[in-house]
């Protein structure tokens, strides 16, 4: 597992969780799901909601300001930073990272904001190595942003039942260039535009804004335009991809997946979490199912490898590995080697 020229290590994460849940109980009495189907099929017992604070950028706030302290790094010399929240925010037009920026004290940095729906995160990771790389004057960066898409489920609606396990969180990574610890490595991307308009928003936008029949019809809710054909274009497509971008990424580290230590994963459907584990020959303590939590959108990897730390299934001189997905379709890979370079 080596890296090529100066390393770019992680100094530190954040990840803000609100207080509120919700229960698969009470989601079971609003869709008419059986609560065993959510907590079995589904995989989720409770999903973190937001209060009436947790606006999206502010919980990315909230992150990064925990990760400055866990790092103890000063925000004036934050040289860049990436807001990896949703579109979904305090306003509809806006700029979040520059909020952020101010919010956290990076008085010195230049902000911008990346969207990649869940797969954000770890593809923002690699954006900021290939930045930190190709500009010597960038040597901190700071990625944050929140995540509250459950706004947009409607659990009357059975055509998103895949996605009643959106929840809220914000998270936070600080990247150092030269920092020998948690050292970023290969990573791998796929997107596929076949499935672009499959899952959308529908009112809104240029397209149908906003009206009161939209708003009478639930068109400002999530929707799936064709369930049955998503689901056979995609399902085992959705898989490969899974395997071939976490493939990439550790050959691309110089590793195998055999090297895998800890696998950092999004939340999904408990048999699609196990078939990956399986195929890639892991064990399930190699990596941490969501089951408190539902799905964070690209929050998940940052809040794994924190739940991973704190369990003792991540541990020094394990190869990580961050995978994500995001509708659109998007499939994402990143290897790390954890702890000490």
């Amino acid at each position: 597992m080596k890296h090529n020229g100066t390393p770019i290590g992680i100094v530190s994460t954040g990840v803000y969780i609100p207080s509120t849940f919700e229960t698969a109980a009470t989601i079971a009495e609003q869709s008419g799901l059986p609560q065993e189907v959510i907590e079995t099929k589904l995989g989720f017992r409770q999903k973190p909601v937001p209060g009436p604070d947790d606006h999206t950028c502010q919980m990315g706030v909230w992150a990064a300001q925990q990760a400055l302290a866990k790092g103890g790094v000063d925000p004036a010399l934050i040289d860049v930073v990436i807001y990896v929240g949703e579109e979904h925010k305090e306003y509809p037009l806006w700029t979040a990272g520059i909020k952020l920026q101010h919010e956290v004290g990076a008085i010195n940095a230049w902000a911008f904001d990346v969207q990649q729906r869940c797969g954000t995160m770890v593809m923002a990771l690699k954006l900021a190595k290939d930045l930190m790389t190709a500009d010597p004057d960038v040597k901190t960066v700071l990625l944050a942003g929140g995540y509250r898409n459950c706004d947009f489920i409607d659990y009357t609606n059975p055509r998103t039942r895949f996605m009643y396990n959106l929840g809220a969180g914000g998270a936070a990574v600080i990247l150092q260039k030269g920092h020998r610890r948690n050292v970023l490595l290969g990573s791998h991307i796929l997107t596929d535009g076949s499935f672009s308009e499959d899952v959308a928003v529908v009112a809104g936008g240029t397209k149908h804004p906003i009206s009161h029949e939209a708003l009478d019809r639930k068109l400002n809710y999530l929707d799936v335009m064709d369930p049955e054909g998503m689901k056979q274009r995609l399902e085992q497509k959705s898989m490969d991809n899974f395997l071939r971008v976490i493939h990439r990424a550790v050959e691309k580290s110089n590793a195998t997946v055999a090297d895998i230590g800890y696998l950092s994963i999004l939340h999904m459907k408990r048999s699609a979490h196990d078939y990956v584990l399986r195929e890639l020959g892991l064990r399930e303590e190699q990596s941490t199912y969501l089951s408190e939590y539902g799905h964070i959108g690209q929050i998940d990897q940052i809040l794994s490898l924190e739940l991973g730390l704190s369990s003792g299934r991540l541990r020094d001189g394990d190869l990580a590995v961050l995978v994500s997905a995001g509708i659109g379709y998007a499939w994402d890979a990143c290897a790390i080697r954890w702890g000490e370079g």
